[in-house]
């Protein structure tokens, strides 16, 4: 019997998404469960004693290898200083290491430690490997351009988790998205032509964990959910119905593009279907900027009024933002600061432009000779693109697109404005037509999550007065939201430290990049003082991704 030890390699760097500390007021370690090794596991021999080891949430002890025949493991860009590690361990010991995922796909000379490379899509390249594997004649490098047939996917190996360890579990349905993003990868990795899973199999999926005993938050992991609106439409019904007979076991969240909001009966499902929150791709409230990076989705259209459309539909928004861009003429910080509270979108993933590897944008910048060297390369001392963007060398001047992302973060993230958003979304957010009901165990967490976050949030100076007008006037406006909205003020528990990090990371590379200028000879300009957004004892700057694995791979 072969012993396969699938390890999931730890996001080390301080990150964006990775909100421990709200995570750990309802006893959860990390935000999401690891769906692709879980999808690997269900892939290999039924003969296969199989054991997966998530590195976010499980002490490690090394003496765990020595029980390995085989060790796999894959992941994304966050991951890879730890993969490589747990590579470089397990080599020394003599063990035949595989990786696949997106990041070694994308970057596949920084993983030839590894005994075997398994790329591209695992439903493709995967079944070759372990039948050469089984005969002896595996492969340094397995690659395979092809798209993978989604109805056969295998359903997750779920029982390989230990649920309470995490906020949620994802599940995937649809891979690919149909447009031209210049900076995204998911179209080099996953394609434009979005493809699913058959109805069966996703209720399958679904039976799955609630056989398990799972319940509550998943996450539809989608490149974009919406990226075939009528499939999306076929399916939502069928599992309203699910869902009916089983009394509500769960409630969701995905990823989707801003034309959401152009499509009612879409909407209107998704509501009937449970879903709370949607992360959609901004970038910036600029249009010649949004042309310039090939996002015309989000061109010809008010966004905060798109925003508030999906909003009052019961369904709070996530953003991303992007600074850096090649399209930016000026300073942006003011316009993306009023886009964000125009918006009323509480949780503002603002970032600095990262060329990702297989991209328009990396072949252009490299084309162009802009491109960094090692730009693939993770660093130990940054964070994700909060922190180390810009990995290439931008039109503006490096130092002055650092100070408008200063900025942003300072006036978005200040207590009176985070919570001054959420109120926004309680008031606009419709949660009168939620059918999900917590369990007794649910509630409890929640219940015990609530006295912490009073703890965490109400008795601090800086946020109390936030954190009780925005809670108790839920309760009196707006009751059947109060779950969510708390979500929102429990996020600030990770939030309001992390945005103090970036502010320390980023006034260091202001520093250098001052430094930098001067020896360039760059004017410095004048400092601007930033407007204060937000009401109420604004003070100064100090949950629910997610692992998004995209394709299911090694």
């Amino acid at each position: 019997m072969t012993r396969a030890l699938l390890i999931h390699p730890e996001f080390r760097v301080a990150s964006f998404w990775n909100y421990r500390e709200t995570c750990e007021l309802v006893g959860a370690k990390y935000p999401a469960a690891p769906l692709g090794l879980c999808t690997v596991a269900a892939m290999l021999p039924k003969d296969w004693e199989v054991r997966l080891i998530d590195r976010n949430v499980e002490k490690w002890d090394p003496k765990v290898l020595d029980w390995a025949d085989i060790v796999m493991m894959g992941g994304m860009l966050p991951q890879q200083l730890d993969a490589l590690e747990m590579i470089s361990e397990a080599r020394k010991r003599g063990k035949v290491v595989v990786v696949g995922g997106p990041d070694a796909t994308s970057s596949p000379h920084v993983y030839k430690e590894a005994s075997h490379l398994v790329l591209g899509e695992a439903e493709v390249t995967l079944p070759k490997f372990l039948a050469e594997f089984a005969a002896g004649t595996a492969q340094p490098i397995y690659i395979d351009a092809a798209k993978a047939n989604m109805h056969a996917s295998p359903t997750p190996r779920f029982d390989l988790l230990k649920f309470d360890a995490y906020n949620h579990v994802g599940i995937q349905w649809c891979r690919g998205c149909p447009f031209l993003c210049e900076f995204c990868d998911i179209i080099e990795l996953f394609g434009r032509v979005p493809r699913t899973k058959n109805h069966d199999q996703i209720l399958a999926e679904l039976q799955s964990l609630y056989d398990l005993g799972y319940r509550g938050h998943v996450d539809l992991v989608d490149d974009n959910f919406i990226g075939n609106k009528k499939l999306a439409k076929e399916f939502l019904p069928l599992l309203k119905v699910w869902l009916e007979e089983r009394n509500w076991p769960f409630e969701f969240t995905t990823e989707a593009s801003i034309n959401l909001a152009d499509d009612e009966e879409l909407m209107q499902k998704m509501q009937d279907t449970g879903f709370f929150a949607v992360f959609v791709g901004i970038e910036s409230p600029d249009e010649a900027t949004l042309i310039a990076m090939k996002k015309k989705q989000n061109t010809g259209r008010s966004i905060a009024e798109s925003i508030h459309t999906i909003t009052k539909h019961g369904m709070w928004v996530n953003a991303g933002f992007i600074l850096g861009c090649d399209g930016e003429k000026g300073s942006v910080a003011k316009g993306i600061i009023d886009c964000i509270e125009d918006t009323g979108i509480p949780v503002n993933m603002a970032g600095l432009m990262f060329a990702l590897p297989s991209t328009q944008l990396t072949r252009r910048l490299r084309k162009e000779g802009r491109l960094h060297e090692n730009y693939e390369l993770a660093t130990s001392t940054e964070g994700d693109q909060c922190t180390a963007g810009l990995n290439f060398d931008p039109l503006r001047p490096r130092a002055d697109i650092l100070r408008d992302y200063l900025k942003v973060i300072q006036v978005t993230y200040a207590p009176a404005a985070y919570f001054g958003r959420v109120r926004k979304v309680a008031k606009m957010m419709d949660s009168s037509k939620r059918r999900y009901k917590p369990s007794a165990h649910q509630l409890w967490k929640e219940t015990k999550a609530f006295f912490k976050m009073v703890w965490k949030l109400g008795l601090k100076p800086s946020t109390g007065y936030q954190f009780f007008r925005t809670f108790l006037g839920t309760l009196l406006t707006n009751p059947s939201s109060i779950r969510y909205v708390g979500s929102l003020c429990a996020l600030y528990i990770h939030f309001g430290p992390f945005s103090r990090f970036i502010v320390d990371r980023i006034g260091k590379s202001i520093a250098i990049a001052e430094q930098e200028d001067r020896v360039k000879g760059v004017p410095k300009p004048a400092p601007v003082v930033p407007a204060a957004h937000g009401h109420d004892h604004a003070s100064p700057p100090a949950a629910t991704a997610v692992e998004t694995p995209g394709a299911v791979q090694v």
